[in-house]
């Protein structure tokens, strides 16, 4: 049945690569545009890629640009006419950004440029941390101490303009065309606070003589920029730990082939390799391009196509595709398709553009930072200027204590933290719950999760064929006699499905014996002699063939394991059948209570399989879902969670082959079992260590406590905001005369962070 399955799949996966390249030949000669993804550097918040975006959209030629932060990349649509991606990096360098075009590996270029950032940020964090610390100790503590306010000035001095200069630097960007930011807000706060220290260090005397103390906010200028980069730093980690997916799905395909010209065999490099070549392929290596066999057989491990783990039989004039895996047997085949015309380019090339196509991370807090941070600027204003006009004789000192205070106590230390302390513990309870998350943007959004799409093997089931069933007619005595034989010949196929037997039969204590005229029948089993006994191990057509004859309780059986999605193997000698194995990838014991918890939970539940559909209705009837289908393809997945997309679904996709990895890009979120391969677990957020579903419905609940916190971070971290910036402009004045000291609005600064930390805490101790 297997088999059957197998051909039927190779002939759909060859239609879906004709008629896809078919079409894309058909769209390049429509137009002259080219799309192409870059990656983009120096981007350190979402506010970047909207500007990198907008500049690339006002740029010549460009038909649509889409720059996502979260992978730090643009996928642009120029016209080759007018632009060049010489064009576009020069664009892009005018605002202080840069796109890596012309070289050999841009993947490579990203990723070393993010390391290299991580560390910068690194030691930043920690010096800003040190220089801090004895600024903090002197401001609380030692106010009075003789010349601490200079030792204060010059510890702080490196921390605000050497270790927080990118702050500034930033702020500078945005404010060229007229945008603010967390930047600007730090800039300002912090810049401010230092300048009027510095002031009050030099020339105490001016509030002297006017009957106010010279405060000095060292302490809240160095704090500031010492917390904002560790949140930074917190970013940064997760970025510079994500490996390169598409990099792995690159190195799927070899860098040289062995191509057969007149009669020898030579070494080439696989871009030289042209359609028509022959090209020999010998056991364990991989597949480089797509073709179909001209000489010898084998059986081909294609799971990184349709998610199957059972290799495929290969011989003359059937189809192999790059980046699968030749198992035993060598060949030789007729290269049909080569570079991005094959199925592993294709899917490259899918991963990209849905990775790309996504809009950029727009976090919350850089939302609500770009409504706060003007408000801010032009409360201080107006602050200053309605003292000026009726402040009377002390109206300078009083305008720039309240402007100032209103800067000092908007400072967005909290409002920095808010999210990164919450995802930090977030994260942490994650992992101690078997959940690997790899970004906050899935954390987010996974408690609205409505729909998730479960891949079948090696999700729902463990992914690797085993012996579920052994029936002898004769009994155990039958057995003991001949499971040496059936072991031994087995041990000699190359058959998948024959290790699954060898394995059960090990188990048992089978033993290797000698065996006469081992013949291997294509696409039926194999035989042997023992003795003077004839042996067939294999499928029906085999029995047929040898006129083997099958007790009608045995047939009974079969059919009963065929409606289960069991292959059932035949062992007999020449006059009846001795035994019959049922092979069957085995469906995990957690599956079906992981899928009762999400639909109790009203979250519609989705089966999608490359495997047939009597197996796939199995399957779907055994876990409780009504709800799946069989025999579709890698694109056929990323379409199937589009349309949901479509209808408004927020939709979670599950899987643990490469063949996901492309609708594990598409969804909302992404989430790949801890067994699986590299690539699905690169592309997906999220990562299952225990491959165990009951661990789905756990990281939704966390999701929800996640953001539950932050939101509530961000609560605290305004409230202050909300009740001290009208306290600071001095609102309370005319009535008490109350003018809200800024030391005191730099105590609520810190009692806010103080707020935030604490409560992010609490996630800590919460169930999911």
């Amino acid at each position: 049945m297997l088999n059957k399955v197998f051909e039927f799949q190779q002939e759909i996966k060859h239609q879906y690569l004709s008629i896809k390249i078919t079409q894309d030949a058909s769209s390049k000669m429509k137009n002259e545009f080219t799309k192409q993804s870059f990656p983009v550097l120096e981007m350190t918040c979402a506010a970047c890629a909207v500007s990198v975006e907008s500049m690339l959209k006002a740029s010549p030629g460009v038909k649509s640009a889409a720059v996502n932060y979260a992978n730090q990349s643009a996928i642009i649509e120029y016209d080759s006419r007018l632009a060049q991606p010489l064009d576009l990096q020069n664009a892009v360098r005018s605002i202080g950004y840069d796109l890596v075009i012309d070289t050999e590996d841009p993947q490579a270029v990203k990723e070393e440029a993010q390391r290299k950032q991580y560390e910068e940020v690194k030691i930043r964090t920690i010096w800003s941390s040190i220089l801090a610390s004895p600024v903090v100790i002197i401001g609380m503590f030692y106010m009075d101490m003789p010349y601490g306010n200079y030792i204060s000035m010059i510890l702080t001095a490196p921390v605000v303009f050497y270790f927080g200069r990118n702050f500034f630097v930033h702020a500078w960007k945005q404010a060229k065309y007229g945008k603010a930011n967390m930047d600007t807000l730090v800039a300002l706060s912090t810049g401010i606070a230092f300048i009027f220290s510095v002031f009050n260090t030099f020339f105490p005397e001016f509030w002297h003589n006017r009957g106010i103390h010279a405060h000095v906010y060292y302490e809240a200028a160095a704090v500031v920029i010492a917390f904002i980069s560790l949140g930074k730093l917190l970013e940064e980690k997760a970025k510079s730990n994500t490996s390169s997916a598409i990099k792995k799905l690159m190195g799927l395909q070899p860098k040289t082939v062995r191509v057969m010209v007149d009669g020898q065999e030579f070494e080439w490099p696989i871009a030289s390799v042209k359609p028509g070549h022959i090209i020999i392929v010998k056991p364990g290596e991989k597949i480089p391009v797509d073709g179909s066999l001209v000489h010898g057989t084998s059986f081909v491990d294609e799971s990184m196509i349709s998610g199957e783990p059972v290799a495929v039989e290969k011989k003359k004039d059937d189809q192999v595709f790059a980046g699968t895996i030749n198992q035993k047997g060598s060949f030789q085949f007729e290269a049909k398709k080569v570079g991005a015309d094959t199925i592993l380019a294709q899917i490259i090339k899918m991963v990209q553009e849905a990775q790309g196509s996504k809009a950029p991370v727009q976090k919350l807090v850089d939302k609500i930072a770009g409504i706060f941070v003007p408000i801010v600027i032009a409360i201080s204003l107006l602050t200053f200027a309605t003292w000026m006009l009726v402040g009377g004789d002390n109206a300078f000192t009083h305008a720039l204590l309240t402007s100032i205070t209103v800067l000092v106590i908007a400072c967005p230390c909290a409002l920095g933290l808010a999210t990164p302390t919450a995802i930090m513990v977030g994260v942490g309870k994650g992992a101690e719950n078997n959940i690997l998350i790899k970004d906050v943007e899935s954390l987010e959004l996974a408690h609205r999760v409505n729909a998730i799409i479960l891949d079948k093997t090696g999700t729902i089931t463990e992914g690797k064929p085993r012996v579920t069933d052994m029936f002898w007619p004769a009994g155990d005595q039958a057995f003991e006699a001949n499971k040496n034989i059936l072991y031994s010949m087995e041990a000699h196929s190359e058959h998948p499905l024959a290790q699954a037997i060898v394995d059960a039969l090990k188990e048992k204590n089978a033993q290797l014996i000698t065996l006469e005229n081992f013949n291997s029948v294509t696409g039926k089993g194999v035989e042997a002699q023992s003795i003077d006994q004839q042996y067939f191990a294999g499928n029906e057509k085999l029995m047929l063939e040898k006129n083997i004859q099958v007790d009608p309780s045995i047939k009974t059986k079969i059919a009963d394991w065929q409606s289960k999605a069991k292959t059932v193997v035949y062992f007999a000698d020449h006059h009846k059948v001795l035994a019959i194995i049922a092979i069957a990838d085995k469906i995990k014991d957690t599956s079906k209570k992981a899928i009762e918890t999400l639909l109790q939970k009203g979250i519609e539940v989705y089966m999608l399989t490359g495997d047939n559909q009597q197996t796939a209705s199995a399957v779907a009837s055994q876990v409780g879902l009504k709800q799946y289908k069989a025999e579709v393809l890698p694109a056929d997945k990323a379409a199937f969670v589009q349309e949901l997309q479509a209808q408004g679904k927020i939709v979670a996709m599950v899987g643990d082959g490469i063949n996901d990895s492309h609708a594990l890009a598409q969804a909302d979120v992404s989430i790949a079992m801890g067994k699986g391969s590299d690539i699905a677990m690169d592309v997906a957020k999220m990562t299952l260590i225990t491959s165990d579903l009951n661990v789905i419905p756990k990281a939704l609940n966390l999701s929800t406590k996640t953001v539950r916190g932050i939101r509530q971070n961000l609560f605290w971290a305004f409230i202050y905001n909300i009740i001290g910036i009208p306290l600071a402009a001095g609102v309370l004045y005319p009535i008490n005369g109350f003018l809200l000291d800024p030391m005191i609005a730099g105590a609520a600064m810190a009692l806010s962070s103080v707020s935030v930390v604490s409560n992010s805490l609490r996630l800590k101790f919460a169930k999911i």
